[in-house]
């Protein structure tokens, strides 16, 4: 259905021009294309539609509005980009740093560059503009003027209302570079897999293998929330994807509750796509002490269990792999979320089953 501002250009969004800038809102400029959101014409982005998101636990129903894996490309000349942006609350964490909960970080030509960095002045006052929105404004600027394909990544464990990109007036403005994998990887899993605690969006694990493989994504990981629901499954198996890569070891209560869920959430995603390959993961830290091995048999079984009736597209990784190289004290923060060195391995880790299936 086309919108009035496509049919009469007198009502059509006009960007805003201040201190030579020129401010787009993103979602109503076509050069700007979002990836790994949902987002209706007003209100706050999210990662999966209400209807699913607000019915699936009560934690769901906060965290399917924080941004994790979401981003946003586009192609400049500008020397000078500047982010704006509104958020509906201000999240904290004592082990996590603000670029990370609600950084913006650029990557130009496939490379990170500079983040969109938030200024804390108190907690209760974060940023406040004159019309009582929460939020910030900051800019990058490169060293000469030439053309870039810019990808920002969104915060990860704060939800956001509004973006605006602003570029210098006379800069030119294009569609950015598509994947080379179209069809997204979808994640899902725990806080871990949501990017708890990456110093900033681009250090999540998922980022990384983006970009390291050139591939679009989904991220579904709820912090403490994620535990094989079959409103999950119902959904999650309705979504076009190229590979399923399945870790909620950390938010199941307990073994017990992964037997009773884990197999029975990868049978009813099967019976919607039966060859989609799915990446199996067990827990990576050591937060659960000797309760691992049982945890990661039930997700063995799962796996084992498919392979005897014969799928050839499941695949298991033992998490507690990942860290054997660095050592596992060089890869958390808090004995369970990985610093951006431990989501590093990790992704080292997925990309060597990863990059096959794509």
């Amino acid at each position: 259905m086309k919108k009035i501002g496509d049919i009469d250009i007198n009502f059509a969004e006009k960007p805003v021009i201040k201190d030579g800038m020129i401010y787009y809102n993103i979602i109503k400029n076509e050069n700007f294309k979002i990836y790994g959101l949902y987002k209706p014409e007003e209100g706050t982005y999210k990662r999966m539609p209400p209807e699913i998101g607000e019915n699936v636990n009560d934690g769901v129903k906060v965290l399917y509005k924080h941004t994790a894996g979401g981003r946003v490309r586009f192609k400049t000349n500008s020397q000078k980009i500047t982010l704006k942006c509104y958020f509906p609350s201000v999240g904290n964490m004592s082990h996590m740093p603000m670029t990370g909960i609600m950084g913006f970080d650029l990557f130009a030509d496939g490379e990170y560059y500079k983040t969109f960095s938030p200024i804390l002045y108190s907690y209760e006052k974060f940023c406040m503009y004159e019309d009582g929105k929460r939020g910030y404004e900051s800019t990058i600027e490169f060293p000469n003027i030439k053309e870039r394909d810019i990808l920002i990544n969104f915060p990860l464990y704060n939800p956001v209302d509004e973006v605006y990109i602003a570029i210098e007036e006379g800069a030119e403005l294009k569609k950015g570079n598509e994947y080379k994998y179209k069809t997204p990887v979808v994640y899902l899993g725990s806080s871990i897999t949501q990017g708890g605690c990456a110093s900033r969006p681009g250090n999540s694990y998922q980022a990384m293998l983006s970009n390291w493989l050139d591939t679009d994504y989904i991220n579904l990981g709820f912090s403490g929330s994620c535990r094989g629901e079959d409103i999950m499954a119902e959904y999650i198996r309705e979504i076009p994807m190229s590979v399923f890569v399945y870790d909620y070891d950390h938010n199941a209560p307990n073994a017990e509750h992964l037997r009773k869920t884990h197999e029975r959430f990868f049978l009813k995603f099967r019976e919607k796509q039966p060859t989609t390959p799915v990446i199996m993961i067990s827990v990576a830290d050591k937060a659960f002490g000797d309760t691992i091995d049982r945890r990661r048999e039930v997700i063995y079984a799962t796996y084992k269990n498919a392979v005897d009736r014969g799928d050839k597209n499941v695949y298991f990784l033992n998490g507690q792999d990942f860290y054997r190289e660095p050592g596992f004290g060089v890869c958390t923060v808090d004995g369970c979320h990985p610093n951006d060195i431990g989501f590093y391995y990790m992704a080292k880790g997925i990309k060597e089953v990863l990059k096959d299936l794509l």
